[in-house]
């Protein structure tokens, strides 16, 4: 796939995306930026291990300027504990180029992930749930019975 073709694809995606979609897509960037950032500091190249530590850096930024403390604040001020952690470690693991103080960040991202997946899932059983009771199925019957066949 030719760079244009993806960047279409990909700009398409993020315009039709739920916030839920986003945020798991921000998750998703942020882990792999950090997995790319990961193989740079053991290869010992700065110049790509601060390119891609500084895009995490600039996720961690949006996710939590994106935060509505105003909806739930107890929860968005540990969340922006969490991404505050994570970003200090990012910075920590840029300056003394140490691939455990990167682990650190990763790992909570990749658990916030999880938990964000638990999340959606549920959300999404609970959106089905709703959706199944407001159908109008009607109840089986004897005619319908009969046009079952299950000889093929």
């Amino acid at each position: 796939m030719n760079g244009q073709v993806a960047n279409n694809y990909l700009r398409t995606r993020v315009m039709t995306a739920t916030p839920e979609q986003l945020q798991m897509m921000l998750y998703d960037g942020a882990i792999r930026f950090c997995e790319q950032a990961r193989v740079a500091l053991q290869e010992k190249n700065w110049e790509q291990s601060y390119n891609a530590i500084s895009r995490v850096q600039r996720i961690l930024t949006e996710m939590s300027c994106s935060l509505k403390h105003d909806v739930a604040p107890d929860l968005c001020s540990k969340l922006a504990a969490l991404y505050n952690f994570a970003y200090r470690k990012l910075i920590e693991a840029n300056i003394e180029h140490t691939v455990s103080s990167l682990d650190e960040a990763l790992n909570v991202l990749r658990y916030q992930r999880d938990t964000w997946a638990m999340l959606l899932n549920q959300l999404g059983q609970h959106k089905a749930a709703a959706v199944a009771k407001n159908l109008d199925v009607p109840a089986p019957s004897e005619r319908m019975e009969a046009s079952i066949s299950l000889q093929g």
